[in-house]
């Protein structure tokens, strides 16, 4: 292809052994090749290799399906609320299929560039095309590893309203925030993702089985209510004085349900067969438009304009309390993954020159714990300073995912990826594409924040939830 491979540049060097040219885990000193290692280190480094190099395109597609399909679905139906059917709809399936058109291109960056270990990587990558690597891979770790603690705090959050939910108990919520906290905490121990992998189909049937759930209960409690379906109100069009905060804070939770190409670059570095990764996004995002727009269509439909977020709570008290119990797996082990991915860029990062990355001794196992305990603690603090749902996932979603879905993707083909000449119809239809992806980037990204933040605002002098680390229930 029509581009440098910086792997060879000193200043920017990730890896250079015969493993990271794979795409694998990176030699464990730098500056020093295997061969010189002890018997001890030697041990710990292979290890450490067969640990992080057993991913395959099927368990890669769980463990994005495990990232993916948890919380987004949970708040689509109240964007069709908003937005209306029709462009409820059309949201759900064009931002769909343009998450898959980006992850695509994540997925060739890695191909090319097999030494991108993680997102932070690529931001180097782009920023040394601007004569500033350090810097871009700075701002792209610090808006990964806040992206992450946001996606936990969103779990922390669903986890405190489903306890509430299914006990219907007077306790203080900070108390089922901190049941939650713990939970994701130990689920995140597991520092390898083709051990959560194993957990994903017990993540997927969760999900699966609570929107069904839901769906079947609110389509019964619409059938037999007076007037039956034809008197549910909803509307094929947006809602009647529909402000620019509401119409953003809508779109920005779909945009939230289609944010695995984040996590991509760290999955990738875990598969024997990197090329399969392609496999995976077709089936993941087939999956995920068809699962978000029948539950947002269908929810609508049977619920109405009063359709509430999370989805679940709108099957009525009884059936709400059990949907919630079928989804407590997807609510922790989806959230726990972010944990996951956290830990490892971040421990990855302070002990990149030390066999302690690999988690497979004492002071590894120690340092591992002691990271993903400071993260959850620092989600847990999150989600009781927003303890809005939706408004979570919508300044998550504006804040970073417009960049890791939308605009930094574009930018990837433009400094990375593009070869042959401008003239060629080919690249003339990607780029239009790619400024069209990379406006839409921007446009979520500064819309989106001025409406995530004026929207918590007017609640909070509403008086709607309560106060800062109080124990009124989340809404």
């Amino acid at each position: 292809m029509g581009f440098e491979n910086i792997s060879n540049d000193p200043e920017n060097k990730v890896m250079g052994s015969e493993d990271e040219k794979a795409g694998h885990a990176p030699p464990p000193f730098e500056g020093t090749m295997v061969g010189e290692m002890t018997d001890a280190e030697r041990n710990v480094y292979d290890h450490g290799i067969q640990k992080f190099n057993r991913l395959g395109w099927k368990r890669l597609t769980v463990v994005l399906i495990v990232e993916a399909i948890a919380l987004g679905s949970l708040s689509i139906p109240s964007t069709f609320a908003t937005l209306g059917m029709v462009a409820g709809v059309i949201c759900c399936v064009g931002l769909g299929l343009i998450a898959i058109y980006t992850s695509y291109i994540v997925g060739m960056v890695k191909l090319a560039f097999p030494e991108v270990a993680n997102y932070a990587d690529a931001g180097r990558l782009m920023g040394r095309r601007l004569h500033c690597g350090r810097f871009g891979y700075e701002l792209v770790n610090v808006m990964l590893g806040l992206q992450l603690i946001f996606l936990t705090a969103s779990h922390c959050l669903t986890g405190t309203i489903a306890f509430l939910d299914i006990t219907k108990s007077g306790i203080c919520s900070i108390i089922f925030a901190v049941v939650s906290a713990i939970i994701l905490l130990l689920l995140a121990i597991p520092p390898s993702f083709t051990e959560v992998a194993i957990l994903g189909y017990v993540d997927f049937a969760s999900i699966v089985i609570a929107i069904g759930i839901t769906i079947i209960g609110t389509g019964v409690q619409a059938t037999d209510a007076p007037g039956g379906l034809a008197a549910v109100p909803w509307s094929a069009w947006p809602k009647d004085n529909l402000t620019f905060t509401e119409a953003f804070i809508a779109v920005t939770n779909i945009i939230f349900a289609y944010s695995f190409a984040m996590c991509q670059f760290s999955f990738m570095d875990e598969m024997h067969t990197p090329r399969d990764f392609v496999k995976s996004i077709w089936a993941l995002g087939i999956t995920e438009i068809v699962i978000y727009t029948v539950t947002g269509a269908l929810i609508y439909a049977f619920v109405g304009s009063d359709v509430k977020s999370p989805a679940l709570t709108s099957a009525g008290t009884t059936l709400s309390r059990i949907a919630y119990g079928v989804a407590l797996p997807v609510i922790f082990i989806s959230g726990s993954i972010n944990t996951v991915v956290f830990g490892r860029l971040i421990h990855g990062r302070i002990f990149a020159n030390s066999p302690i990355r690999f988690i497979n001794t004492k002071m590894g196992w120690i340092t591992w714990l002691a990271v993903i305990t400071a993260a959850t603690i620092v989600a847990f603090i999150i989600a009781e300073v927003i303890p809005f749902f939706n408004d979570l996932l919508s300044i998550s979603s504006s804040l970073f995912i417009s960049g890791f879905t939308f605009y930094f993707p574009a930018m990837m083909w433009f400094m990375l990826l593009r070869e042959g000449s401008w003239k060629e119809p080919k690249n003339l239809a990607l780029a239009g594409l790619n400024i069209l992806i990379f406006v839409i980037g921007m446009v979520v990204l500064v819309g989106g924040t001025y409406a995530s933040i004026d929207d918590i605002m007017i609640k909070y002098d509403k008086g709607e939830v309560g106060g800062v680390f109080s124990c009124a229930a989340p809404e």
